[in-house]
This record gives C-alpha cells, sequence and structure tokens, in this order.
C-alpha cells in the first residue's frame, strides 16, 4: 500500500487485528516463497545449459515423388466439340479407357472418307511414279543404243577416212612417177630437137617426141588431179566424222536431259506420295484422337468442360484426373539465408494438417505425431515466393506416413541441424543471427542416402 495520502489509514486502524496480514507477515511463508525462488531460478540455470537442436522451419504441402503420379488435367491435342461423356466425376478408369468423345469442328477434316480418298490419291502418285521409272528406263535404253550406234558410225567413218588416207599416199607416188615422166620427156623432147637442129635427128623423131611429151603431161594433169581428189577425200571423211559425233553427241544430250526431266518428275512424284502417306498417317491418327482416353490408372477427379455440343480449342484442359498409385512426398520451402543447411539425406520431421501433434522444435525425441522425412531433391533456381524448393520423400527407417493423406494437403517441416544449448540459441534468436554452418559427415550421408 502506498502512503501518498495525507489521510494515512495505518495510522488510524490497526491491521494486527486482521488474519490476512498475520499470514501475510508471518516468517514462515517469506522463508518458502524465497525457497521457491531460489528452486526456480536453479531450474532456469540448469535449464540454459539444456541441449537445444537447432532447426530450420518450412510451410509446404503434399505432393508426389515422381512428376508422373501428380494430379494432371487431360487435353485434346485438336480442337473439336463435345458429343458424349463415358465417365462421371469420381470414376476410377484404367489407361486407356475412353473417357469422352469428340467431334470435328474444322471443315478440311470433316469428309467422312477423307482418309480413303487420300490413299487413293496416293495411290495414282505411286502409279505415276511407276511410269517415270519406265520412262526413264527407255531413255536410258535409248542413250545406250545411240552410243553404240555412234560408235559403229564413227568405225565406218574412221574406216573411210583412213581409206582416203591410203588413197592419198597412192595417188601421191602415181602423181611423183608422173612427175619423173613428165621430166624425162621434157629433156627427151629437148634432146631431140637439139640433134635435129645439128642434123643429127629427123622431124619425125622430134614429133615423136613432142607427141609423146603431151600425152606425159596429160597423165601429169590427170594424176595430179587424182590426188587433189583423194586428198578432198581425205576432208571429207574427217568432217563426216566430226558430223556424226556432233549429231550423236546432241542426240544423246537430248536423250539425258529428257532423262533427266524424267527423274526430277519423278523424284517430285515421289515427295508427292511421301506427302500423301503423311497426311494419310496424320488422318488417321487425328480420326484416333476425336477419343479421349486415360492416360494411367486414376479417379476422374473434375470435368472441366462440361454439357454436349460445347466446342473447345487445341490444348483446352477438358478433365482432371489423379493417378491412383502414387509415392507421397512434401513440397516444402526454406529462405535463402537457410539453404546452405540443407543438404540431400538429412532428416527432416513433418506435422500434417489435420493429425494432432505436439512438436517441440527444439526436442525432437519429446514429440508426438510428426513423421520422419528425409531430403530427397533442392532446387537450384529460387521459386516465385522468394525461397528455394525442398522436396522430402519419407523416411523407411520410422513409422509410415498416414493413408489418408491427399495430395494438396498442408504439411509444417522442421530440418534438424546441430545441438546447442539453450541459452546460445536464445542469444542467436535475440541477436536474429542465423544457425550455426552445418555440414554432415560424408559417411553418414552415404549411409542417408543408401
Amino acid at each position: 500500500m502506498l502512503n501518498i495520502s495525507n489521510n494515512q489509514l495505518n495510522k488510524k486502524v490497526s491491521l494486527e487485528t486482521y488474519s490476512a496480514f498475520k499470514k501475510v507477515h508471518t516468517s514462515k511463508y517469506s522463508k518458502y516463497f524465497n525457497r521457491f525462488l531460489g528452486l526456480f531460478a536453479l531450474i532456469l540455470i540448469i535449464t540454459l545449459f539444456l541441449p537445444w537442436t537447432q532447426n530450420v522451419n518450412g510451410n509446404g504441402f503434399v505432393t508426389t515423388l515422381s512428376p508422373s503420379q501428380r494430379p494432371q488435367t487431360i487435353q485434346s491435342p485438336i480442337p473439336g466439340r463435345i458429343e458424349s461423356w463415358h465417365v462421371k466425376e469420381g470414376d476410377y478408369v484404367k489407361k486407356g479407357d475412353t473417357i469422352l468423345h469428340i467431334s470435328e469442328i474444322k471443315t478440311e477434316y470433316q469428309d467422312p472418307l477423307l482418309v480413303e480418298r487420300t490413299n487413293e490419291q496416293r495411290q495414282a502418285k505411286s502409279r505415276s511414279v511407276t511410269s517415270y521409272q519406265g520412262k526413264i528406263k527407255a531413255l536410258q535404253n535409248q542413250a545406250s543404243a545411240l552410243m553404240n550406234e555412234r560408235k559403229l558410225k564413227l568405225s565406218q567413218a574412221e574406216n573411210k577416212l583412213k581409206q582416203s588416207l591410203f588413197k592419198v599416199k597412192s595417188d601421191s607416188m602415181d602423181f611423183k612417177a608422173a612427175k619423173t615422166n613428165l621430166d624425162i620427156a621434157e629433156r627427151q623432147y629437148n634432146r631431140t630437137v637439139t640433134l635435129q637442129e645439128e642434123g643429127l635427128k629427123a622431124m619425125t623423131d622430134v614429133e615423136e617426141k613432142r607427141l609423146k611429151l603431151q600425152e606425159t603431161q596429160a597423165k601429169f594433169i590427170s594424176q595430179e588431179n587424182k590426188l587433189l581428189a583423194s586428198e578432198n577425200n581425205v576432208l571429207n571423211a574427217r568432217l563426216e566424222t566430226n558430223r556424226i559425233t556432233a549429231e550423236y553427241s546432241n542426240k544423246i544430250a537430248k536423250s539425258t536431259s529428257d532423262r533427266f526431266t524424267a527423274e526430277s518428275n519423278q523424284y517430285e512424284a515421289e515427295a508427292q506420295v511421301s506427302k500423301l502417306e503423311n497426311q494419310s498417317s496424320n488422318y488417321t491418327i487425328r480420326n484416333a484422337m476425336y477419343y479421349i482416353t486415360a492416360p494411367q490408372n486414376g479417379y476422374i477427379n473434375k470435368a472441366i468442360k462440361g454439357g454436349l455440343g460445347e466446342t473447345f480449342k487445341a490444348g483446352e484442359k477438358l478433365v482432371g484426373i489423379m493417378p491412383a498409385n502414387y509415392d507421397l512426398a512434401v513440397e516444402t520451402f526454406v529462405a535463402p539465408i537457410d539453404l546452405p543447411l540443407i543438404h540431400l539425406g538429412e532428416y527432416v520431421r513433418v506435422q500434417f494438417d489435420g493429425w494432432p501433434a505436439i512438436f517441440f522444435s527444439g526436442w525432437p525425441n519429446a514429440s508426438f505425431g510428426t513423421y520422419g522425412g528425409k531430403v530427397v531433391a533442392i532446387e537450384t533456381f529460387i521459386s516465385e515466393n522468394g525461397k528455394f524448393r525442398v522436396l522430402i520423400a519419407p523416411d523407411t527407417k520410422e513409422n509410415k506416413w498416414p493413408k489418408n493423406i491427399r495430395v494438396g494437403s498442408g504439411a509444417y517441416t522442421m530440418a534438424l541441424l546441430e545441438e546447442v544449448p539453450i541459452w546460445y540459441e536464445m542469444w542467436r534468436q535475440l541477436n536474429g543471427f542465423p544457425p550455426n554452418y552445418y555440414k554432415p559427415h560424408v559417411d553418414n550421408v552415404k549411409k542417408n542416402k543408401s
């Protein structure tokens, strides 16, 4: 009681007469209270030196260990219109079961005989390819025949050229002989004229020699004409050889050009056949896409597109499915400052939403209702929430995770680090320091991974 009033009550009223005053101001209770304070201080001091397990907290949700086991939506690779549903929400479907039937909405694919007509076009083009192949073979035979004919013609022309060359040699020799005879006749005529002038020869001898000279000159001129004619025949034979070479070269070139044109047309027809085969295969595959089937065993979660006659675009979500068989995992997020403290194979305690638990973060052995996990993946790039994603799988050495947990449920995780005194942890928390840098022993990590 504060005695700040001018009217002090303790001076007017005696407090010893009250039982409450007697109980409070008794030395016995003061002694007990002091013992209590001492014991509390002792317990507090001892508690400060108790071991405390540092940890990294994270909030996440339940997911699956394999990406193929996670909830997914089924899309149609082609646009269409819903014709009929074969399932309802909550149904169990096996892989390959038909979920819904759709129809075509694009005009270029609405022909019911599109595949058959495309196959007919492909067959017609295939026959065209066969025709071009026959034409190419005929042109090749034609070119071979022309080459053989050119070879024979050139042989004939070369033989004629050789005959002409031999004729030139023969006529040349006759020409030289005629020239020699002419020279002899001229000398005899001149000698006879000289002797006649001297009176040693008669005039008749001169006339005989003149006649013989003229005959020799005539033979010389005739032999010269034959030689020129033979040389002309040589030129004609050479011209004929060149003409045959040029003529058959043009014919062979034209045949080769026609063959190349036929080959080009053949390749173009083959390309069109391949294109039609591709179109036929695409149309066949597209027809199979009119039935949307289940990619794996699972349960139909939600029909995103409902009703009949509703149209949709390619790649638009139609229905959601949850795989029937999956391995649970927890996807949690840690702050960048705590990322160096997380290692593959480390143990983590997990608390699931909706499952009662008494959790002491610093004393995991005294916790109740938590389950063991092990780090199996650490994301190397920061997520949109500014934290790093960590994937946790169940610890096979501890109790199994609850069977009724569903994918998407919330989860609270704690990665256990080093043990430190409580006073050190309080000092660290008050100063805002991160947990001690922790790197597990190599043998322990290998053992955890195994």
